[in-house]
């Protein structure tokens, strides 16, 4: 636990020593594609932290001067599966947004999708030395959470506090210089397999990169689709990629869970190609071009042409309905839909004062998704798409991009963690503690 509490904080400094020096890479280390954005900080804003053990501060003053993506190679579940191959598409992606923005960048900010994110929820208190809560005594109430024992070989990839309470009153964002006497506190804590993390910063050197930060993509897909009320009243982000489905849920202004689904957009196309016999290629084209989940009457006169160029004539002249296509892909869809409604009953998802529900991510694009989601998830559904950030490119603007733009918000303005304090390092208890996130019931 010591070990990764001072790399956490070391990436901290170099984030900061790179915002300070202007710019910063941020790199979205996906199943389908790679993308890289770099960011250019301006003028004073750029020295000045954010304020508080707040949620993510507005956008600061940022500007996206270097933009690419690339075809994912090397990249399973989120996960990176063959190193050289995802080593090269980095390079390529890093490469192409440093021509873009005329710049050369030394560091970076990661995300992805795999690991097998869980989540826990945490407590601790304190009493009070003096009646005024400082940085210390933050410290000391973090310190004071039972730290659940996580299992070997999973790393601590976030530990943010989400509620503090100040002697009876609950839901302080930011206690510090109130007065009281028995500070109380939640926090959330997402653990990772330790060897996707491994593998990750070994990659990043390998690319003659230094990392300066990590986020978890369920995470930064929610700072970008949800909006302020949202985020503040409770809601849950779906991000449907290519090889994982990550899903967040935020209240407050903060994530107090995420989850992924080991399903995305690639399993969909790959049943299109089993069910027409057709290359992944060409049903990956069929799909973005005829794909859909609601058939109708015109759909079984509607015919797609799935020729090859083989020289057998029955071959070459073959033709499916779309809604055979539509028959195909629809079972898949419902089996991400189910198995994410599944996470959200798991966290409790019922029992928020809001039960909105946002879909982002390249493969929340088929025709028809809302409907089918919205009787799957819960009536109140919406197509999300990420927050406008400046200087960035019209093309990558798309749902498909919500958690490259949602690192570059938090490469930003990052939550403050566990480790953005001193905490005691006599402290550090490892008691059990029941995976559970009911306590955000009680909370607010």
């Amino acid at each position: 636990m010591t070990d990764l509490y001072q790399s956490q904080r070391a990436m901290r400094n170099m984030r900061r020593a790179a915002i300070q020096r202007g710019v910063i890479a941020i790199l979205d280390i996906g199943s389908t594609k790679i993308a890289c954005l770099i960011l250019r900080f301006d003028g004073p804003e750029r020295l000045r932290e954010h304020d508080g053990v707040g949620s993510m501060a507005g956008q600061s003053q940022f500007r996206v001067i270097g933009a690419a993506s690339t075809r994912s190679r090397g990249v399973r579940f989120g996960e990176i599966s063959v190193m050289n191959e995802t080593e090269r598409a980095i390079r390529t992606a890093v490469q192409a947004a440093q021509k873009m923005a005329e710049v050369r960048v030394d560091h970076v900010i990661a995300t992805f999708s795999g690991g097998e994110p869980r989540s826990y929820g945490l407590a601790g208190e304190w009493e009070l030395q003096d009646s005024v809560v400082t940085e210390q005594d933050v410290a000391r109430v973090l310190a004071s959470c039972e730290v659940p024992d996580i299992g070997g070989g999973r790393e601590v990839m976030h530990a943010q506090p989400v509620n503090f309470a100040l002697d009876h009153r609950s839901g302080l964002g930011d206690p510090r210089g109130q007065i009281g006497n028995r500070l109380a506190c939640d926090m959330h804590m997402l653990s990772v397999d330790a060897g996707t993390i491994q593998n990750l910063l070994y990659c990043i050197k390998r690319c003659d990169l230094e990392l300066a930060g990590i986020a978890s993509s369920a995470y930064v897909s929610g700072i970008a689709s949800l909006v302020e009320d949202e985020q503040e009243l409770g809601a849950a982000c779906i991000d449907m990629g290519g090889g994982s489905t990550g899903v967040s849920i935020f209240i407050k202004k903060h994530m107090i869970y995420a989850d992924s689904v080991r399903m995305g957009g690639d399993h969909v196309t790959s049943d299109i190609s089993k069910g027409l016999q057709i290359p992944l290629a060409q049903a990956e084209k069929i799909k973005t071009m005829h794909g859909g989940i609601h058939a109708t009457g015109l759909d079984d006169r509607e015919q797609i042409d799935i020729g090859a160029d083989t020289g057998d004539w029955d071959k070459d002249s073959r033709s499916v309905s779309r809604s055979e296509l539509i028959g195909i892909m629809r079972p898949r869809v419902e089996e991400i839909l189910e198995e994410v409604r599944a996470r959200l009953d798991a966290a409790g998802f019922e029992h928020l004062p809001s039960q909105q529900i946002v879909l982002t991510g390249g493969a929340s694009q088929v025709q028809g998704l809302d409907g089918l989601a919205s009787r799957i998830l819960g009536q109140r559904v919406r197509m999300g798409r990420p927050l406008r950030v400046q200087g960035l490119p019209q093309k990558i603007t798309g749902p498909a991009f919500a958690s490259a733009v949602g690192l570059c918000l938090f490469a930003a303005h990052p939550q403050d963690e566990w480790w953005d304090f001193d905490i005691p390092a006599e402290r550090y208890p490892a008691r059990s503690f029941k995976r559970a996130l009911r306590w955000f019931k009680d909370n607010w």
